[in-house]
């Protein structure tokens, strides 16, 4: 029973590890891309 739990929670704690490292990922993809865009269009001005 005990196994059990700890590899439950094991698992959960992977999952959610790199869920969170690929939503991170995301965000500071796009974050990039906006900030980029919007340097772009200052320079322009």
């Amino acid at each position: 029973m005990f196994k059990t739990i700890l590899i439950i929670v094991f698992s959960v704690t992977v999952f959610g590890v790199l869920f969170f490292l690929y939503v991170k990922k995301k965000l500071k993809n796009q974050l990039d891309h906006y900030l980029s865009k919007n340097n772009k269009k200052k320079s322009k001005n």
